[in-house]
């Protein structure tokens, strides 16, 4: 630095005396004046710089300790549900951090702390949940166990994530076919209720009495009065039937005949009169003597409906069958009742020349 300003301060006193033009005596001086300037220069830089701190060269960097894993994996816990003896399986990865120690305090297990806090708060979450909600509950616990919390002590805060639950596969099927037996068990018990409903309808209200089952049938077709007329001594047995009591007097007259059975169309295209019937209650062909017993299903029909070969009704129900066998396309039926009858038919000969004519 003295160098440095006795230079410069030397190149401006040239400078300034070329410019001027000063004599040869002049030259001396100024070369005194420069060496008496570095002099003072070179001592007041030498005082303020003091003494010199001597540089040390930094030590190599020490390899940093390896941090402290504090979390740890526990799998396969049992945690209690709902329901007893089905349990969860629960899996998670615990996490914790160290709070200040106070003086005195005893030495813990932070692992141990951890987990054990953790399982507590998991256990409150599943002891609520029923087992066949296990992925519904595992949300609920990510949620639950997703925050830093102190445990019990106050030592430590833990927390788990990577939470698995999940049920075994035999309590999941087992819960499967409960689910099933339950839904069935409540699909049959409306069924039992409809029916009950249904017959607590018809016994203790339709069919309370010959006049609520009339006016019941009459609901349902309003416009057909004259059936229900037809009808009275048939609804007077059932409400009878229902209550386990005998028709009243005042419908006996109606029990027979009863509703008009069919009408058979006739070959021209017309329709015969319609015959009403009904067997009395105590009539049967195996009754008859057993000379009289019958040997077809003809003469059992007869027998059922009380006819002898010599009824003067018979030749009229027999035309009336058949118009109704041949009006249901039964043309061999047909054939075994004309088969049946031709000894009651009259012959040819039989009938007066005035209807043969006619």
């Amino acid at each position: 630095m003295t160098a440095f300003v006795t230079v410069i301060l030397g190149l401006i006193l040239v400078i300034l005396g070329l410019s001027a033009g000063w004599s040869s005596w002049a030259w001396p001086a100024m070369a005194a004046l420069l060496l008496v300037i570095a002099l003072v220069t070179h001592k007041v830089l030498g005082e303020g710089a003091g003494p010199s701190t001597p540089y040390i060269p930094p030590d190599p960097d020490e390899p940093l300790p390896a941090p402290q894993r504090q979390e740890q994996r526990v799998t396969y816990v049992a945690l209690p549900s709902s329901v007893a003896d089905y349990d969860f399986s629960f899996s998670a990865t615990v996490r914790w951090t160290l709070l200040d120690t106070p003086d005195g305090a005893p030495h813990i297990n932070p692992a141990g702390l951890a987990i054990d806090a953790v399982l507590q708060r998991a256990r409150s979450v599943t002891a609520q949940q029923t087992p066949h909600q296990a992925a519904f509950v595992q949300h609920q616990l990510d949620g639950a166990l997703g925050t830093m919390r102190a445990d019990a002590t106050g030592r430590l805060l833990a927390m788990a994530h990577d939470v698995s639950l999940q049920l075994p596969d035999v309590d999941r099927e087992r819960l499967a076919k409960l689910s099933n037996v339950r839904k069935d068990e409540d699909v049959w018990e409306h069924e039992r209720n409809y029916e009950r409903s249904k017959r607590a309808y018809l016994g203790d209200d339709v069919l309370k009495d010959t006049g609520s089952a009339v006016v019941w049938w009459l609901s349902r077709n309003e416009e057909k009065v004259e059936g229900a007329v037809d009808r009275i001594g048939l609804l007077a047995r059932l409400s009878a039937a229902a209550n386990n009591e005998r028709v009243a007097p005042a419908f006996e007259h109606l029990l027979q005949p009863t509703t008009p059975s069919f009408a058979a169309a006739a070959p021209d295209g017309g329709t015969h009169s319609t015959a009403t019937w009904e067997p009395e209650s105590d009539t049967s062909w195996s009754a008859l003597p057993d000379d009289e017993a019958p040997d077809s299903p003809l003469d059992s029909l007869l027998s059922w409906f009380g006819f002898s070969d010599d009824d003067e009704e018979l030749e009229l129900f027999t035309q009336r069958f058949i118009n109704l066998a041949r009006a249901h396309g039964k043309e061999e039926v047909v054939a075994d009742v004309r088969r049946r009858f031709r000894s009651h038919q009259p012959k040819a000969d039989d009938v007066p020349p005035s209807e043969s004519s006619s």
